[in-house]
């Protein structure tokens, strides 16, 4: 055992080193060796939490919890395509959410059946576990919906494939499953069965085709009200100060049921545009609820972990609301693109003029300086290595300049694109932010613009339109424009792209990657 100095020591280095691993992750140059460093962390903070006086649990327990995390991790990691990141992300956060409620539960239960120590200040506790249950059940649920959104079996019209039908119906059995052990567990008390409503109404909604509903803004406004009630009668019931018909644990659950419906409502209606800020803010919530969990048990490093994580998604968060010039309020509440008015296409595109990979070949040919713009299209296709492929004839048969222009929210998480292009080796010095590259567009003689559609939408200048004032690239001001999409299909928030018939742009429709590898074939033959 440790001694009560050399864990607190263990804890400020596991401090330190947290805080240098969120600043390695700031730039793709050292963001392998920020995580690294930031998992050495987490092991020096596990090991001397274990090694700590107060830690009773049979060393077995922790053993199969570290041989599960690890199957489990590993498995992930390997399995798991660079597409796929996003929805992967997501339900990381919702089982840091469900951590955090099965702890504050946990540590509700030994209270009640043991009492109180000397050391536990009831006021922290209480306020600090219904804030853990509050945070960490909207997390889990909403990290849920985020996930069936990004892995498009939730809120979809079209026919789903046999596992995401599975994953929907399993998913809301388990929902009713829960809520029906609550009720039994608490002999169907009125609290108890209260909870069992609201997680029946909570898997109800998951299978809606639809993401927005009538009278889904009063549900929201409902299930924010009802959570606050019910998590200061349980602070009132824990001091003492007041006493209601049902014991703390009922009314635990009750609010983890509660804040699930408001979890879930919240998240459903936000569009897929939106999905870089709701993973970013979802990533803020499991380190809040982290945080409040560390006031639960009295771990200081569990505070000072989910307080950097919980700090730095807020901030995140921010600066991907700026990105697209938009409140969180907004976000939350109003889906991008729910203002669309009636466009006529055909009116739109009937200058729609399409290219040819030998065509572009000709154009790269007299080009001097070429901007690669990169979008979902290219994670769904996996072009990015074809793309750097390009980039790296293009310089060394002609040795033109090219440089890759990143929208702060092209993908659906943030840093999508980094990631991805960071996988194909692109130095990190061509990949340029959104602001640098607009300054340069009118020395730009080619942008290819490879899956990308909202965040080059010249519209976004139109006062009144769905997307107005969100900042994007502005491609349409270099010479010459090509746009390679499988179709004319509008982007996440559903509406046209005039810049697809712009007069300096041409439609090269196809998949990314085999577009890339015939533009690859016309140039080596040019």
């Amino acid at each position: 055992m440790l001694s009560h100095s050399v864990v607190n020591i263990a804890y400020v280095v596991a401090a330190v080193l947290f805080i240098l691993g969120l600043k390695g992750m700031a730039h793709p140059r050292t963001a392998v060796k920020g995580n690294l460093t930031g998992a050495v962390g987490m092991l020096i903070a596990v090991l001397a939490t274990v090694l700590s006086p107060e830690f009773g649990l049979d060393w077995i327990y922790v053993l199969i919890g570290i041989a599960i995390g690890t199957v489990i991790g590993a498995v992930f990691a390997v399995r798991i395509a660079m597409t796929s990141m996003p929805e992967l992300v997501a339900l990381f956060n919702g089982f840091g959410g469900a951590a955090s409620i099965v702890v504050a539960a946990a540590e509700l239960v030994k209270y009640f059946e043991h009492g109180a120590g000397a050391e536990v200040n009831i006021t922290q506790m209480s306020i600090a576990t219904v804030l853990a249950g509050l945070i960490g059940s909207v997390t889990f649920f909403g990290s849920y919906i985020a996930f069936g959104k990004l892995a498009e079996f939730l809120a979809v019209k079209w026919k789903l494939y046999p596992w995401q039908r599975l994953v929907k119906f399993l998913a809301a059995a388990v929902f009713v499953a829960f809520g029906a052990y609550i009720a039994w567990a608490y002999n169907f008390s009125v609290f108890s069965i209260l909870s069992l409503v609201f997680l029946v109404i909570t898997a109800l909604i998951t299978y809606a085709k639809k993401a927005v509903f009538p009278g889904m803004q009063a549900l929201k406004l409902l299930a924010a009200i009802a959570t606050v009630a019910v998590g200061v009668m349980m602070v009132m019931q824990t001091m003492g100060v007041m006493t209601f018909a049902a014991n703390p644990m009922d009314l635990f659950w009750l609010l983890v049921a509660i804040s699930a419906l408001l979890g879930v409502t919240l998240t459903f209606s936000i569009g897929g545009a939106d999905m870089p800020v709701v993973i970013a803010l979802l990533n803020s919530y499991s380190g809040i609820a982290a945080a409040m969990t560390g006031f639960v048990i009295n771990n200081t490093v569990l505070i000072i972990a989910g307080s950097l994580v919980g700090a730095s998604g807020i901030i995140l968060t921010n600066l991907m609301c700026i990105a697209m010039n938009r409140s969180l309020t907004n976000v939350l509440f109003g889906a991008m693109g729910s203002s669309v008015q009636d466009v006529d296409v055909d009116e739109v595109y009937k200058t729609v003029k399409s290219t040819s990979a030998d065509e572009i070949a000709m154009m790269l040919e007299m080009a001097q300086k070429v901007l690669i713009v990169p979008g979902y299209g290219m994670a769904v296709s996996q072009a990015q290595h074809t793309v750097r492929d390009l980039a790296n004839l293009l310089e060394s048969k002609w040795e033109i300049e090219v440089v890759y222009g990143v929208h702060p929210v092209a993908g659906r998480m943030p840093g999508h694109m980094n990631v991805l292009l960071a996988e194909a080796n692109v130095p990190y010095d061509k990949l340029l932010e959104m602001d640098t590259v607009n300054s340069m567009m009118d020395s730009i003689d080619v942008a290819i613009v490879i899956g990308a559609n909202d965040v080059v939408n010249p519209v976004a200048r139109t006062e009144g339109s769905p997307i107005s004032g969100m900042p994007i690239i502005d491609v349409d001001k270099a010479r010459t424009v090509i746009m390679i999409k499988r179709s004319l299909s509008p982007g996440f928030a559903g509406i046209p792209n005039p810049l697809f018939a712009a007069e300096n742009a041409l439609m090269f429709f196809n998949d990314g990657k085999k577009a890339f590898n015939e533009i690859i074939t016309a140039v080596k033959e040019s």
